[in-house]
């Protein structure tokens, strides 16, 4: 059972929030990208259940955060439209797409849409208009989708899934700096850190961010941190060590 909508966004909410104000400068951030379609289970899954963490434990301060709602919709002969669930997910990644351009803020358009992939996984998608009051903005991305211009932005979304290399083969289809974690989406936060870590000549990004906080300003995810090689060794090695399943919305079918 999921808890109350409105107490779970606050909730969700309250954290990004808080974590906006300790962000670093975007020389030192990975880029994270999220190809994905509105009505595929798992990518709502991804999106409610896995994508906050990166708010909840901090780490989104060093993430740059693209979401892209395409997915596997293909072009008709004719050049219409056509998504894998129906008319309504094309109505759906259409509105995403509004909310993206209208609440530039990661923080804004990413609560909307966790608030309407949540009645996704309820199978409560008719109060999707609801989202725009619980999540406390106004109806812009509502106004952008009925003017036409959400089909706009899909076309420019639709290029940039189709320019991917490799080719995605299924949602939610997850890149961390150009890399592609195919059926390892799940473990993402992991493949972040690694790369963060490479960048900056660091071996655990986690331990990087927490020392750049100083000891007065320190996030959840650092407190109870073990500063020594050990702890690192473990961190790193544990990718290996997680198994996967296979839940996504596979492409051409």
């Amino acid at each position: 059972m999921f808890p109350p909508m409105a107490s779970s966004y606050v909730r969700f909410s309250t954290t990004i929030f808080f974590f906006f104000f300790l962000s670093l400068s975007s020389s030192q951030k990975v880029t994270l990208s999220l190809y994905y379609e509105a009505l595929c289970p798992f990518c709502a899954d991804f999106i409610v259940n896995h994508l906050p963490h990166i708010f909840q434990n901090g780490l989104i301060s060093s993430i740059d955060l693209h979401l892209v709602p395409w997915g596997n919709t293909l072009f008709k002969p004719d050049g219409t439209i056509l998504c894998q669930h129906g008319e309504a997910e094309c109505a759906l990644n259409a509105i995403h797409a509004c909310a993206i351009n209208a609440y530039p803020d990661v923080m804004k358009h990413v609560g909307y849409i966790y608030c309407t992939e949540r009645l996704v996984l309820e199978n409560k998608l008719e109060q999707w208009a609801d989202c725009f009051e619980l999540v406390g903005l106004s109806r812009a991305a509502l106004d952008c989708y009925i003017n036409g211009y959400g089909h706009q932005l899909e076309l420019k979304y639709a290029e940039e899934t189709s320019e991917l290399h490799p080719a995605h083969t299924f949602v939610p289809w997850v890149v961390v700096n150009n890399q592609p974690l195919q059926e390892n989406y799940q473990n993402f936060v992991m493949y972040v850190c690694n790369a963060y870590g490479s960048n900056q000549n660091y071996q655990n990004f986690v331990m990087y961010v927490c020392n750049a906080y100083g000891s007065n300003q320190v996030p959840e995810a650092c407190r109870n941190l073990n500063h020594s090689v050990e702890t690192q060794s473990t961190f790193n090695s544990s990718v290996e060590k997680l198994s996967y399943s296979h839940q996504v919305c596979y492409a051409n079918q």
